[in-house]
């Protein structure tokens, strides 16, 4: 069934910044940071892959997702999904099998033997292609994959995700110069504000974040090891 009717964005915000909470996706520790893939520290980490194992919540983000990107982009912009390797796979397959249209992934590089190919699935020349990750941070890895389904001959000028960050202004810049438009459920600060309302961390601890959210850049430097 394609989803149509769903709760404006603000709701659908807040609504998935509780799920997020209620998986145990959303790790909060200023006192011992974690470390990103860019090797900054962050007093956050979230865990998208959780959500997949949690059906009902898995199914209601799903519908929010393919409802927000019919909403902004149109109900027959696409003519393929494709989930970026490996954590937008299950999401992009689920978006796909909603709106009823044809899924294929992308490798993060060629897989060096065989086909040598970075997609994988059918994806022909000017197919509109959507892009579905799980999250985004600065929007930077990205470009890779939209680059390995430009390169076959398909557009794709649109990018869904369940998780953005919301506190790097260079992000949708950054996207935005690629011809690539970010569609989003929630951020760091829908999250920030569920935690409080739902009490789920310590008054500090949802002080530190919210100093790292106004300026991510100046924690990160005041924090490095």
């Amino acid at each position: 069934m394609i989803p149509t009717s769903f709760p404006d964005q603000t709701e659908i915000a807040r609504l998935s910044a509780r799920m997020f909470l209620e998986t145990g996706a959303v790790h909060f520790n200023a006192a011992e940071p974690f470390v990103l893939a860019s090797g900054l520290p962050s007093p956050t980490y979230i865990d998208c892959r959780k959500l997949i194992s949690f059906p009902r919540i898995r199914s209601t983000l799903m519908d929010f997702l393919a409802c927000t990107v019919m909403r902004n982009a149109g109900f027959e912009a696409f003519d393929n999904i494709a989930g970026g390797e490996t954590a937008g796979i299950p999401f992009a397959a689920l978006v796909a099998e909603r709106m009823g249209l044809p899924m294929s992934y992308v490798r993060k590089k060629p897989k060096g033997y065989g086909r040598n190919a970075r997609i994988e699935g059918l994806m022909g020349k000017g197919d509109r292609v959507l892009l579905v990750e799980d999250l985004t941070t600065d929007g930077g890895s990205k470009i890779s994959f939209v680059d390995a389904i430009r390169e076959t001959g398909a557009e794709c000028g649109d990018t869904a995700v369940l998780f953005y960050y919301g506190i790097f202004p260079e992000t949708e810049k950054i996207l935005g110069d690629h011809g690539v438009r970010l569609h989003h459920l929630c951020t760091w600060w829908d999250v920030l504000a569920a935690a409080r309302e739902g009490q789920n961390f310590d008054a500090a601890t949802l002080a530190e974040v919210e100093k790292f959210l106004n300026a991510p850049r100046e924690w990160q430097e005041a924090h490095k090891a």
